[in-house]
């Protein structure tokens, strides 16, 4: 790479001043040199090799005929995006925050978190959303919940940076991959396991064990 770019330097000292703007751009093209070959990040993220393929397979597996009386299997649309320069770990956050939320609601709420990550969650629930409506047969596009949110680790790619006293620092390009899957319905009213009893009932029971209890060696 630098013996090409030390002749290309050659030349370009070498060649006569340009007469005209055509020479002028060409003795600049002589100078520029691909991005590649300084970095190889572009090579790495664009390998599909090791992106994640199974979460849209679920898109193409066809269910038996329902029986007659059986209760309506809800349609569902599930949808990535990949290598998404940001952190998984804050991308958890959004991803947590939405689930069990409908469609018209989330879209709602994302754009007041002030995170960057809430806008490409936002961005990939309208793709999944338009998808649902165009190619999974979802009659209406709000009658949509998310019924999963999750994101994982993408590519980490690592680079240099300066310090004082001719020191170099390792730092560290996260990204990370994005998983949602829509269902047709409405959102059920307690998506997380909620404890069966409340507060009150709770005390309730502990002080009716209290009273319960035998001390042995009493009358």
């Amino acid at each position: 790479m630098l013996n090409c770019l030390s002749n290309k330097l050659t030349l370009f000292c070498h060649s006569r001043p340009p007469s005209s703007y055509s020479n002028l751009k060409k003795c600049v093209a002589l100078l520029a040199t691909p991005k590649t070959d300084f970095s190889t990040s572009s090579i790495k993220l664009a390998d599909s090799e090791n992106e994640p393929k199974r979460w849209l397979s679920y898109n193409d597996v066809i269910y038996p005929p329902q029986e007659p009386g059986e209760e309506r299997r809800p349609a569902f649309i599930c949808h990535q995006k990949l290598n998404i320069k940001y952190s998984p770990k804050k991308m958890w956050y959004v991803a947590c925050f939405v689930r069990g939320m409908s469609v018209d609601e989330a879209l709602k709420q994302l754009p007041l978190v002030g995170r960057k990550g809430a806008t490409i969650v936002r961005d990939t629930i309208l793709e999944a959303q338009q998808l649902a409506v165009e190619k999974h047969n979802v009659e209406f596009k709000t009658n949509l919940w998310i019924a999963e949110s999750f994101c994982g680790k993408g590519p980490v790619l690592k680079g240099m940076r300066r310090h004082a006293r001719m020191r170099m620092g390792e730092i560290m390009y996260r990204h990370c991959h994005y998983f949602v899957r829509l269902e047709e319905g409405t959102p059920p009213e307690n998506y997380y396991y909620s404890w069966p009893k409340t507060g009150p009932a709770l005390l309730a029971q502990w002080v009716d064990e209290i009273r319960d209890r035998k001390i042995e060696g009493s009358l």
